[in-house]
């Protein structure tokens, strides 16, 4: 039996902990939450009620703020961090780990800082003592579906194919079904790339807006993620499996998507500031989406909706504004 490690209590470091629970191997899993009350509630009643409820949390799962206590032995550790916070909560850890250790990122975002992916944040703080294995892991999964048992398929990538292979073999349950990538890059920045697109598709949506709108807000936004990662070196392939199209089309059109309500109430006429005041849970394209900007113009990329997004979060743009000048852009070709 392995000892699994989850650093973040937040809605998919919870789920994750449910579904590992299950798996087909026998685990011992470690939740890592920063919130004492929530520790407490999940350890005395089996719930994590502010980010997770309904839910019942197997008696199997450990909840602690204690990260020595989480991290002691664990074989594999998955970060579920938000991006902003990950690089400080790496840090903490990076005392407690051993080198055979084995690190997942499940974590869908850009530094906003830097504009690294989480595997580049986690070699750079991993390197003052050793480089760990590293795979990352991502797809279309609302963590109340899959902590419900509602069947789903996630991508699991690694640049070790027999690290993957073994992490497959793990982590698979009876409604939990991994698919294996080498292409790392690709991976990463369409979870990040798609929480941007998912803002501009709510902002669609808020106006009131039609599926005509939305279809193509997708289909143009897959455009603009595949057209930055493929110049990134990512494959092309890559963007039109689960981790691009099916994440994508599942942040844009469902309504568990916290990225897709902030641009919904955006379009509804509310302030970023109102509505992030009101939310529990981190909408990761927020912060994303300047940093995405910044990376795309270290490499002379254009991404139109992005920028546009950009606009409305941090600019002033009025959102009717942005998608016209969406829509008004030069005729070319598809």
């Amino acid at each position: 039996m392995s000892r699994i490690a989850i650093l973040g209590g937040g809605s998919w470091g919870t789920a994750l902990a449910v579904v590992l629970s299950r798996s087909r191997r026998k685990h011992e899993v470690r939740l890592w939450v920063r919130e004492a009350s929530i520790a407490e509630a999940i350890e005395q009643e089996r719930e994590n009620k502010i980010y997770l409820p309904g839910v019942p949390v197997p008696t199997s799962v450990l909840a602690s703020t204690n990260l020595e206590l989480v991290l002691s032995e664990a074989r594999i550790v998955l970060g579920v961090i938000p991006s902003a916070h990950a690089r400080e909560v790496y840090a903490e850890a990076l005392s407690h780990l051993h080198a055979g250790c084995v690190l997942v990122s499940a974590t869908k975002g850009l530094e906003p800082a830097t504009h690294l992916r989480m595997s580049e944040v986690i070699e750079q703080v991993f390197s003052l003592r050793f480089l760990p294995q590293l795979a990352v892991l991502s797809g279309p999964s609302f963590a109340l579906e899959v902590a419900r048992g509602e069947p789903t398929a996630v991508v699991l990538a690694s640049l070790d194919r027999p690290l993957s292979t073994y992490l497959q073999e793990e982590f698979a349950g009876p409604t939990f079904r991994l698919y294996t990538n080498e292409d790392v890059l690709g991976v990463e920045l369409a979870g990040a790339m798609k929480n941007v697109i998912a803002i501009a598709a709510g902002a669609c949506q808020g106006l009131g807006l039609g599926y005509n709108s939305l279809a193509a807000l997708i289909t143009r936004g897959l455009a603009e993620m595949t057209r930055l990662a493929v110049s990134l070196g990512a494959k092309p392939e890559t963007l039109s499996g689960l981790a691009g199209l099916g994440d994508l089309v599942l942040t844009c059109t469902g309504t568990l998507s916290r990225n897709r309500y902030v641009g919904f109430e955006l379009g509804k006429g509310r302030t970023l500031a109102e509505i992030l005041s009101g939310m529990k849970m981190v909408a990761e394209g927020v912060g994303t989406t300047s940093a995405l900007l910044s990376l795309a113009r270290e490499h002379h990329m254009e991404l139109p909706i992005t920028e546009q997004v950009d606009g409305i979060l941090h600019h002033g743009q009025p959102p009717h504004e942005a998608i016209r000048a969406i829509m008004e852009r030069p005729l070319k070709r598809e």
